[in-house]
């Protein structure tokens, strides 16, 4: 797709992963089940990718999106999907490596908090205010960035303290979704400690369920939950942009197969990313995917600005929204003159 890739139709897409990788072949296990990745896990397994002659490689991260900015960062992904409030919060503080090409989920996401099953001095998110160590993925990383939304919202950070840079939590880096659960247990494997955590609300549920971990609040992003990025290689080429228009359409094409199949999608959440079929059929009546992946909606990209400056997460101003899309269809007619 560009000067890194070997042909302009092979293309590297980061993706938060489920329990099995899209391309075994390629990737290990990893057990951070991610349900969100259905659409895409079709538009692979169907063939909507081959018959758009796309030679597509799924490379997972199981870490996040926080993750997927350092590999944009360093070339080694053409295009990613992860949330929204990771990549806008890196672009507005000035990340200039990819940008903003499409929408993948239109709901909101529901963000849990949890803490240890054991922690009978946090009953409820209220009990986090007052520096907590939040344990996060990585730095950059929506459960990161969330924890910013969470302070605002509960007034735990004062026009004083962002103008001098103070931190709402003490921030624990745990890397992934078990590290997370070990940290709030107290039995991580390096001792490191975290008070609680944020991660998607059915992605926990099943930890809650077993009891291994306790769930004292929820946050919801106010955007749209996912987003899709591409290195800003792609806009040095028409050949790049066609190819990034046909992975947008085949993912359509995954979409609209995950809407009309419903009972294997089912299937293949609860037996492959190792959900009951209950939470799985909970899950499949909160959320909807976009119909047409390619759009991106400055408004949305607006608002969302605004509420991470206000939360503190964006510093600056210096970087217009405008310069945070790609206009795909734009740079492919400016190129072609």
């Amino acid at each position: 797709m560009s000067s890194r890739s070997s042909t302009p139709d092979t293309i590297r897409v980061g993706y938060v992963p489920g329990i099995f990788p899209l391309n075994p072949s390629s990737s290990p296990l990893t057990n951070t089940p991610e349900h969100f990745s259905t659409p895409l896990y079709f538009a692979q397994s169907r063939g909507f990718f081959i018959a758009r002659s796309l030679n597509v490689t799924l490379l997972p991260f199981p870490s996040g999106t926080g993750a997927m900015i350092k590999s944009l960062s360093s070339g080694s992904l053409d295009l990613a999907v992860g949330l929204t409030e990771g990549w806008i919060a890196a672009l507005a503080n000035g990340e200039d490596t990819f940008k903003l090409v499409g929408k993948y989920v239109d709901t909101p996401l529901c963000w849990a908090i949890s803490t240890g099953s054991s922690r009978e001095d946090i009953l409820s998110s209220k009990d986090l205010e007052g520096k907590k160590r939040l344990g996060i993925s990585r730095y950059g990383s929506g459960s990161y960035v969330m924890g910013y939304v969470l302070a605002e919202q509960n007034g735990w950070l004062s026009e004083e303290e962002d103008k001098e840079g103070k931190e709402p939590f003490e921030w624990v880096v745990l890397n992934d979704f078990k590290n997370l659960r070990d940290g709030v247990n107290k039995v991580h494997v390096e001792g490191k400690e975290a008070d609680a955590f944020m991660w998607e609300h059915f992605t926990s549920k099943k930890y809650y369920d077993s009891g291994e971990i306790k769930r004292i609040g929820e946050i919801y992003t106010p955007w749209p939950s996912w987003h899709i990025v591409a290195h800003t290689g792609v806009s040095k080429s028409v050949a790049g942009i066609a190819t990034v228009g046909a992975f947008l359409r085949a993912l359509d094409e995954g979409v609209a197969y995950f809407n009309t199949h419903r009972d294997e999608a089912v299937e293949y959440i609860s037996t492959q990313l190792d959900y009951s079929e209950e939470d799985a059929r909970e899950w499949l009546r909160t959320v909807k995917f976009v119909k047409e992946c390619k759009v991106v909606e400055k408004e949305v990209v607006e608002k969302t600005v605004g509420v991470l400056r206000k939360a503190g997460v964006v510093k600056g101003d210096e970087v217009e929204v405008k310069d945070m899309i790609l206009d795909l269809q734009g740079y492919g007619r400016k190129l072609s003159r």
